[in-house]
C-alpha cells in the first residue's frame, strides 16, 4: 500500500499530471532524454544485472535498460501512478521485451522487491514528501555494494525553460501556496533536489557513501513550434501549476501570460523547434553493506 501522507501527490500524477504527461509525451521522453542518454553513454549497465527504474513513467528508460543487461538480466521499472505502469507494461509487451517488469509501487513506503545490483532514476526522485524514507527505502532494494544514479535538476536559474517561464506567470498571476488549496499537486517540486549539501545529507543518512555529483548541460527542446512550447509551459513545469493552482484567476489572466511566454521562449527558436538550456545533477552513490533500520 502506498503512504497514506503521499496520497495527494500519487493523485496528482495518476490524474491531472497523467493527462499532460500524456499530452506532452515527446517533450518529457524525446525532449528530455538528452540528459538520460548521456548518463547511459557514460555508463552502461552491465549484462546479466538486475536494475531498478524509479519514477519510470512511460517505461522509455527501463526498456533501454532491458536491452542493456540482455536476457540474462532484468529491468525493473516502478511508479506511483497505475496510469503510467499501464502503458509501460502494454509498450513493452507490444515490443516484445521479454526481460522487463513494471510494478506500481511508492518508493517511499512499498516493497520494491529487491535486491538490485543498480537503481536508476530519471527525474523520479524529486518529488518525494518525504525523501530520506524513500532513499532509505531505496537503498534497503539495493545488494551490498551495489549503485543508485539518479539525474535531478539544478538550481531554477539554470534552467531557464523552465525558470523563466515560472517568471513570466508569477508577475501576472497570483501564486497559490499548496496549503492554501484542496487541488492536488505533485509534491515538493523539480528543483527539491538541487543543492548538493542537501542531497549528499539525505543519502549519507540513508546509508549510501562514495556519493559524487557530475553537472551535465544541454539544450532541450522544449516544442517543436512556438505555440508548442508554450502550451507546454501553460500546462506543466512550475509556471503550469502556478495557474492550475490559481483557478479562475489563473484562466482569467491566459491571454496576458500567452503573449508574455511567447516573447521570452521566442529567443530559443531554431529552425527545428525551440530548445533552451537546460542543467542538471547525475547523481551517484554506493549502498554500504549494513541494512539500513526502516521506519
Amino acid at each position: 500500500m502506498s503512504d497514506a501522507g503521499n496520497a495527494i501527490p500519487i493523485e496528482a500524477w495518476n490524474t491531472v499530471l497523467f493527462e499532460k504527461f500524456c499530452r506532452f509525451r515527446y517533450v518529457l521522453t524525446e525532449g528530455l532524454s538528452g540528459h538520460s542518454d548521456e548518463l547511459f553513454r557514460r555508463k552502461s549497465y552491465p549484462a546479466g544485472a538486475r536494475v531498478l527504474d524509479v519514477g519510470c513513467g512511460f517505461g522509455d528508460t527501463t526498456q533501454r535498460i532491458a536491452a542493456q543487461v540482455n536476457s540474462g538480466g532484468e529491468a525493473v521499472g516502478i511508479d506511483c501512478a497505475p496510469n503510467f505502469i499501464d502503458i509501460a507494461a502494454r509498450e513493452a509487451g507490444e515490443a516484445s521485451i521479454r526481460n522487463v517488469l513494471f510494478l506500481v509501487a511508492d518508493a517511499q513506503s512499498d516493497d520494491l522487491r529487491g535486491p538490485y545490483d543498480f537503481v536508476f532514476s530519471r527525474f523520479g526522485t524529486m518529488f518525494f514528501n518525504l525523501p530520506g524514507r524513500a532513499l532509505r527505502n531505496i537503498r534497503g532494494a539495493l545488494a551490498p555494494g551495489g549503485e543508485l544514479a539518479m539525474i535531478v535538476w539544478r538550481r531554477r536559474e539554470d534552467n531557464p525553460w523552465l525558470y523563466e517561464a515560472e517568471q513570466c506567470v508569477k508577475r501576472i498571476v497570483p501564486v497559490i501556496s499548496h496549503d492554501e488549496t484542496d487541488l492536488v499537486h505533485c509534491g515538493p517540486g523539480p528543483f527539491s533536489m538541487a543543492g548538493q549539501d542537501m542531497v549528499s545529507a539525505l543519502l549519507w543518512e540513508a546509508g549510501f557513501e562514495r556519493i559524487a555529483f557530475t553537472r551535465f548541460d544541454t539544450d532541450v527542446c522544449i516544442g517543436r513550434t512556438l505555440d508548442d512550447a508554450v502550451a507546454f509551459a501553460l500546462e506543466l513545469g512550475p509556471a503550469g501549476e502556478i495557474i492550475r493552482l490559481a483557478g479562475d484567476a489563473g484562466e482569467k489572466c491566459r491571454g496576458q501570460v500567452i503573449a508574455s511566454l511567447r516573447e521570452t521562449l521566442s529567443a530559443y527558436q531554431r529552425a527545428d523547434g525551440i530548445w533552451a538550456p537546460s542543467s542538471t545533477w547525475f547523481v551517484t552513490a554506493r549502498n554500504s553493506a549494513v541494512s539500513p533500520a526502516r521506519d
